[in-house]
């Protein structure tokens, strides 16, 4: 049987030729930069999100790294968020020249230890990161208090979770700002790259859209140095039609996460295997990965093994940020953050996309219950 990891042409099948019709449409208009389509996808966002606005931009990168600008973090500045994460969200503080602060991560939802960011605020600290990962949102009661307390900005980055809630609130909607991605591969995406900046607040929406087109206020007149962040309007258009699916793909999700939980549970692999916790404060998880741990380390061995049973599965991630090569400025050294460096040894991601089946699912439970036989 072959289980892929992901498999996009069948969530494409089924909406290709409304698709190709909104592809035709914008090619026929030539209006491919910003414009209506644009417009449109951002209300639909800010409304999914329950934030008061939403700019599209080019990716979720780009989303880190504007809402960073918009906030004039630059050189000198400190940022804290997790070691335990995609490249992007360190990489962004690093390209607007501030410091990347770690705070180690909770070891049963891999996001950012609440309890370990008092102590790694200075003078300098001007933001936190909580990174909302796998589709899990962090505990964001806590990190907001922090935040309330030092006056400092807190950048969601919910790249990985759009449709997550935290006690109710949905990911993106708490902080000052929310970073979205639809990378292709995520629970949205479209057929490329493309990102989303949501915010509650008039004047910070209002600076978002000038930085997103260059630092102009008006044509060609700059009060800022902004970027080329804009989304195209064919990814908008995308966006929009498969937007009116995402509750769905995201229930399919959970009910998949779930019948992963009770396979595990019948197999009895207490020792040798985690499933991902879902907090109590995670009213809504939307599983973006389905990863467990896999103890005493076989995780390496387990991989292969289902790739040799033609299972799809990855490593997110392997090394965490402190130790990878382009940070070795920053001083970081092995036992700095000893559960995230723990957690990359033992995670493995499992296929939790929506059109698997129960038959593939029984499959890889079974196939992994094998390897420990």
């Amino acid at each position: 049987m072959q289980v892929p990891l992901l498999d996009l042409q069948a969530q494409y099948r089924p909406m290709k030729e409304e698709i190709l019709k909104e592809i035709s449409e914008i090619c026929d208009s030539q209006r491919f930069i910003l414009g209506p389509k644009v417009e449109k996808l951002e209300k639909e966002v800010a409304a999914y999100c329950h934030s008061n606005y939403c700019v599209g931009v080019t990716s979720g990168s780009d989303a880190l790294i504007i809402a960073l600008m918009v906030e004039n973090i630059k050189a000198g500045d400190e940022v804290i968020t997790t070691p335990f994460t995609f490249f992007a969200t360190v990489g962004a503080i690093a390209r607007v020249g501030a410091t990347p602060v770690f705070a180690d991560i909770d070891p049963k939802t891999f996001n950012i230890d609440p309890d370990k960011i008092e102590g790694k605020i200075t003078p300098r600290t001007k933001a936190i990161i909580p990174v909302h990962l796998f589709g899990q949102s962090a505990d964001m009661d806590k990190i907001m208090a922090i935040a309330k307390k030092h006056k400092l900005i807190v950048i969601e980055d919910a790249c990985q979770s759009i449709g997550s809630e935290y006690k109710g609130k949905s990911v993106g909607s708490i902080g000052d700002y929310g970073a979205f991605s639809f990378f292709p591969s995520k629970n949205l995406g479209c057929f490329g790259d493309g990102g989303a900046v949501s915010c509650n607040d008039q004047a910070k929406y209002d600076l978002l859209k000038i930085f997103r087109n260059h630092g102009q206020s008006s044509t060609y007149i700059y009060q800022y140095i902004g970027g080329n962040f804009r989304i195209d309007a064919l990814q908008a258009a995308i966006l929009s039609i498969k937007l009116r699916d995402l509750d769905q793909w995201s229930a399919a999700r959970q009910h998949n996460a779930a019948e992963y939980n009770q396979l595990f549970a019948a197999a009895k692999l207490d020792g040798k295997i985690e499933t991902p916790l879902k907090a109590d404060y995670a009213t809504r998880h939307i599983y973006n990965q389905y990863s467990i741990l896999v103890k005493n380390g076989k995780r390496d061995a387990l991989k292969q093994f289902l790739l040799d049973n033609h299972i799809g599965c990855a490593v997110y991630y392997p090394l965490s940020l402190h130790l990878q090569d382009c940070f070795k400025y920053l001083g970081g050294k092995p036992g700095d953050y000893p559960i995230s460096e723990r957690v990359s040894g033992e995670i493995l991601s499992l296929p939790i996309y929506p059109e698997t089946t129960a038959e593939q699912r029984k499959y890889v439970v079974g196939k992994i219950a094998e390897f420990f036989v």
